[in-house]
């Protein structure tokens, strides 16, 4: 039946491309996406396809049974957009004021209730159930996975995958890794509590800028000096906010970032070896500090049998050329949280823009709609591999 599926996406290609750009116009920020997620059902409700509403939040859970055995496999589809300015002049362009679709999930909703679409036509020879998991909030911690699943979307489920449609990935590829895959992602926040005053008089001050640029300076040498060069990490400062005018010298300064690791050992060093870095300047500079770290999502683990089959199978994909086994990725998933209770795996579907390329979380950041009908396929390849693969 898998040719006949196909078939099917490929002839909801311009509904689902509308599906895409109405969600890209009407974007909906974390844990807010109660138009979004009615959306969805009302979509599923003209299917016919059995759902739960509200589930862990703003989630939707839609249950398709076929009419031959086989396993119960989850595929999931986030549904939050990002605190951002679109820049594009497109005509689906964002009509909410500082919301966008900045990183795929109006495709990825798109391209899974495209799937539900095909496949309940061809219910009868379906093998086994499709789980279909919309998830709110995957763009903020504490995100829509783990109440999700703490909510049971995954009992009765054998195994679990997903995609991201992914802008730095050529158009007609797949790319993941087996085993660690995307990274765990923290954050963290600093405020330095000096002592204000005029540019005129800096003894009589407790410089925050300074302070916070000392800090910023040091925080580099933990992965330089004290976090073993085999092992990967990440520390940025995204947010350094200090001043209020060319000659007063601040009394405060906040600074913000995130952390990235796949060893929870070396995430463990690196918050240890923070707090002494920023308690040590600011003894030398006689002054206060709030120090706060928020763990984030652990990192994506692909299970490699999984990960493997996706790999091999990707490529009967109609429209995927390549398969590629990459280095693991730096950026963050909750869909991690979904693997640490199930088998599965996670992988990017190509969706650049050949000739006009911007990143994701960008203003400017589109897809080529194009990888919709491979994310959508690629998801049902898995789905049928998993079915044939034997314990």
């Amino acid at each position: 039946m898998k040719e006949t599926v196909f078939q099917a996406i490929d002839e909801l290609y311009d509904e689902i491309i509308n599906i895409r750009r109405y969600l890209h116009q009407h974007p909906e920020l974390s844990f807010q996406e109660k138009k979004t997620s009615q959306y969805i059902v009302d979509y599923y409700e003209r299917l016919g396809i059995p759902y739960q509403a509200n589930v862990g939040g703003y989630g939707v859970v839609a249950t398709l049974k076929g009419g031959r055995p086989g396993k119960t496999i989850a595929l999931r589809a986030d549904f939050d957009a990002l605190p951002i300015q679109e820049e594009n002049d497109v005509p689906y362009q964002s009509t909410v004021p500082g919301v966008m679709h900045a990183c795929g999930h109006d495709g990825h909703t798109a391209s899974l209730l495209g799937l539900a679409k095909a496949l309940v036509k061809h219910q009868n020879d379906l093998p086994g159930t499709v789980v279909f998991l919309h998830q709110p909030a995957e763009e903020f911690a504490p995100g829509g996975a783990k109440p999700m699943i703490e909510a049971g979307v995954l009992e009765g489920v054998d195994a679990v995958f997903g995609t991201h449609l992914w802008a730095d990935t050529p158009l007609g590829e797949l790319h993941l890794a087996k085993g660690p895959f995307m990274a765990g992602a923290d954050r963290f926040e600093l405020v330095i509590k000096g002592k204000g005053g005029h540019g005129a008089i800096p003894h009589q001050t407790k410089d925050a800028i300074v302070i916070g640029a000392q800090i910023v300076n040091q925080l580099q040498t933990i992965l330089s000096r004290r976090i073993d060069p085999l092992k990967t990490a990440v520390v940025s400062i995204g947010k350094f906010e200090a001043g209020q005018a060319f000659n007063i010298i601040a009394g405060t300064a906040k600074l913000s970032g995130t952390v990235r690791t796949f060893d929870s050992n070396v995430q463990h060093s690196i918050m240890e070896e923070m707090e002494k870095i920023i308690k040590g300047v600011c003894i030398a500079f006689d002054t206060d500090y709030e120090f706060q770290y928020f763990k984030g999502y652990p990192p994506v683990l692909n299970h490699e049998r999984e990960a493997d089959m996706i790999l091999k199978n990707g490529i009967q994909v109609p429209g995927i050329n390549r398969t590629v086994e990459i280095e693991p990725t730096m950026t963050g998933e909750d869909f991690a949280y979904y693997l640490m209770e199930r088998p599965g795996a996670f992988f990017f579907t190509g969706a650049q823009i050949e000739g006009r390329h911007y990143p994701h979380h960008h203003p400017k950041f589109d897809i080529d709609e194009r990888a919709l009908l491979h994310a959508s396929k690629a998801l049902f390849q898995a789905y049928l591999s998993y079915q044939a693969l034997t314990e």
